[in-house]
């Protein structure tokens, strides 16, 4: 009797130590339960009947698990094992959906970026004395006076503040870059703040080429600063809802090293200017020159430049720009690093593409060459990346490697419908994450799910069809060679036609459901019309171009002849000296003469002077339109002064603009023309 008093006294003790135990796991499980339910929750929009279902299976489980935890009848040790095992896998399945959907939040998170990572530094001319910040004693120091710019305002004024500059230096403010880079070419100012990556900046232009010979850097400053404490726009979108029709700017960023970790101030050499309609699945992609010639929102007064030259001054400036001239609201931004675009086609196996025509370029480090040829293919990374970067074998350049850039994001999408594993979608993600930066937050992105559902199954219903119809817009321009005011040289500018950004503004709204369409009463196609071409909005055909009237050269033109140009011109000239010929004018050749105030000084040789052999007349090759600079880095020419000797006089190629439309007229040079 005693023995078996001792077993069962033994067995209840056991009994009580294993209810204690599930009471304990099951509190655990419950706890994780919970934090999976809501995690669940933040999924958002993404199957919302689904994931309610589950959190009702999850709540029934609890309240079992509650239930029996609770009963008396949970006496038996094998029934004890058994609901310990359950609580256990029920524990495990918990924390698998809650890690999977934090992973999964937290990469979306990355995506956007809180903090950024600024590099300013401090140069000088290569030949110059000063080899250290300790050397700078009675010198000159540029900054930029925008107070918001981290890299030519925020980071330089600490770095004088620390050093007290100021004390024993001249700090001179310019409103750009570009300013203080002439000056310190001519020695006007002795150092210079400019971004780290400034080279980037300048080497497109022939009189900076060598910059990273010409200068020296005696300085380096970085700064992690947050994107709402540098940027109005950068981290959060102030845009519509992805199910409304919406616009984002994809912006390229050429690299040689991936990720997104630090600020670029690249060149904005790759902008595309997307609108899609989730109700309509229809998209319109306009790859905008680099070399377009619009007025610069954050500069003062607005004046026209390369809108490549916006990107140095920050996202906000770049989007107001394109804004302002596209009259377009712009909700949201994606900053995309090209070598990451490598990672990202392989990831996902290739890429089918027809490419247009024979093409080779430095591969994503810039080592080696990577060519590719004409016709339908698959293309890995390497070989992708050529046909979004090269533009130098192109015809017309930057204006085809747009189009070509839209193949590859055609393609890029129609892949994606291809990914058959969690795991290629989780490489993909973290590809994208390493390689992307951009204002749109989680919940937006999730937001995408349903219409990324409705682009499956119509991708499903239609095997062979894009997953998205993609409209292709074209800036039509003409080419000019303006001078600069910042640079203080001429340079290659595409100036674009007023008709086809009309064009285009009206095709972009249509698309986001802000003007109607115009219907088409007549339309005459045959399917067995072999030399049917889609018609891309913008090429026109537009009856004039639009260019600007170019003060020529008139060094080596006589008083009559000159005076006989400005008169038909509308130019103001007034002579200096008695007789001769033109040996010298107060403003510069090619400056626009809108710009122009006041009257022009031409300096006559007086009655020694010898006639040129070969006279040009002011009116020959100065305003004639040119196709832009493909076979060579530089997209400029620095303009020549007349103060020391005479200037050679200088003929510009009489050759059509690219992609010029036979039935364009010539502008006959004089104000700029808006009449279509």
């Amino acid at each position: 009797m005693r023995k078996n008093k001792e077993n069962k006294e033994t067995k209840e003790k056991k009994n009580k130590k294993g209810r204690l135990w599930l009471a304990i796991l099951s509190i655990i499980v419950i706890l994780t339960n919970i934090f999976a339910i809501y995690n669940i929750l933040r999924l958002g929009p993404v199957e919302e009947v689904i994931r309610y279902i589950v959190i009702g299976i999850f709540v029934v489980f609890d309240l079992i698990i509650i239930f029996k935890v609770r009963s008396k009848r949970l006496h038996k040790e094998k029934k004890v094992r058994l609901l310990t095992t359950l609580l256990i896998i029920y524990l495990i399945i918990n924390c698998a959906i809650s890690g999977l959907i934090m992973y999964a939040y937290g990469t979306l998170s990355s995506i956007n970026r809180d903090y950024v990572t600024y590099s300013s530094s401090l140069i000088v001319s290569s030949d110059s004395e000063i080899e250290s910040i300790d050397d700078l004693s009675d010198n000159s120091i540029g900054i930029l006076s925008d107070e918001s710019s981290p890299e030519g305002n925020i980071i330089p004024n600490e770095v004088i503040s620390k050093n007290n500059l100021d004390k024993n230096n001249e700090i001179v403010e310019y409103d750009d870059y570009f300013s203080g880079m002439a000056d310190l070419y001519d020695g006007e100012v002795d150092a210079l703040f400019v971004p780290t990556d400034y080279p980037s900046m300048f080497t497109s232009m022939e009189a900076y080429e060598n910059i990273d010979s010409d200068t020296k850097i005696i300085l380096t400053e970085e700064k992690e600063m947050k994107k709402s404490n540098t940027s109005d726009r950068e981290k959060t979108s102030a845009g519509k809802d992805v199910t409304e029709p919406f616009t984002i700017l994809l912006m390229g960023v050429d690299s040689a090293e991936e990720g997104l970790s630090k600020n670029t101030v690249a060149n904005g050499d790759s902008l595309i200017l997307i609108t899609f309609n989730p109700n309509t699945l229809n998209a319109t992609m306009l790859s905008i020159p680099r070399d377009s010639y619009v007025p610069i929102a954050c500069w003062s007064g607005t004046p026209e430049n390369k809108i490549t030259h916006a990107a140095a001054y920050g996202t906000d400036c770049m989007m107001d720009t394109i804004e302002n001239y596209f009259d377009v609201t712009i909700d949201y931004y994606a900053k995309i690093n090209f070598k990451g675009l490598v990672s990202l086609v392989d990831t996902l196996g290739g890429i089918t593409v027809e490419v247009p025509q024979d093409l080779c370029t430095d591969n994503s480090s810039r080592e080696g060459e990577v060519c590719i040829s004409a016709g339908l293919q698959t293309l890995n990374g390497e070989q992708a990346l050529v046909l979004a970067r090269n533009r130098k074998q192109l015809a017309a350049g930057d204006l085809d490697r747009g189009l070509n850039q839209q193949l590859v994001i055609q393609g890029i999408l129609n892949k994606v419908k291809d990914m058959k594993s969690i795991n290629q979608v989780m490489d993909v993600l973290n590809t994208v994450t390493n390689n992307l930066d951009t204002n749109f937050t989680e919940q937006q992105i999730l937001s995408f799910y349903d219409i990324a559902k409705d682009i499956m199954n119509n991708a499903l219903q239609k095997d062979d069809a894009d997953l998205i119809n993609i409209e292709q817009l074209y800036l039509d321009g003409t080419g000019q060679m303006i001078y600069d005011e910042r640079s203080r040289m001429v340079l290659w500018d595409y100036v674009p036609n007023t008709a086809s950004r009309d064009d285009i503004i009206k095709a972009m709204k249509i698309n986001l459901e802000e003007e109607e369409p115009d219907m088409i009463k007549e339309f005459s196609f045959s399917i067995n019309d072999e030399d049917y071409e889609k018609t891309v909005t913008g090429t026109g055909p537009y009856k004039t171009a639009f260019t600007y009237d170019l003060l020529p050269d008139f060094t080596g033109d006589s008083e009559a002849a000159a005076q006989s140009y400005a008169n038909a011109h509308g130019i103001n000239v007034t002579f200096k000296g008695n007789g001769g010929y033109v040996v010298a004018q107060s403003y510069p050749a090619n400056k626009r003469i809108d710009l122009i105030s006041g009257s022009v000084v031409l300096t006559l040789s007086g009655s020694g002077y010898d006639e040129p052999e070969d006279n040009t007349t002011p009116s020959q090759g100065n305003n004639n339109s040119v196709t832009p600079p493909t076979n060579e880095e530089d997209d400029t020419e620095e303009i020549k002064t007349d103060q020391d000797k005479e200037k050679e006089e200088e003929n510009l190629p009489e050759v059509d603009p690219p992609k010029k439309d036979p039935d364009i007229t010539e502008v006959v040079p004089g104000t700029p023309s808006t009449t279509y």
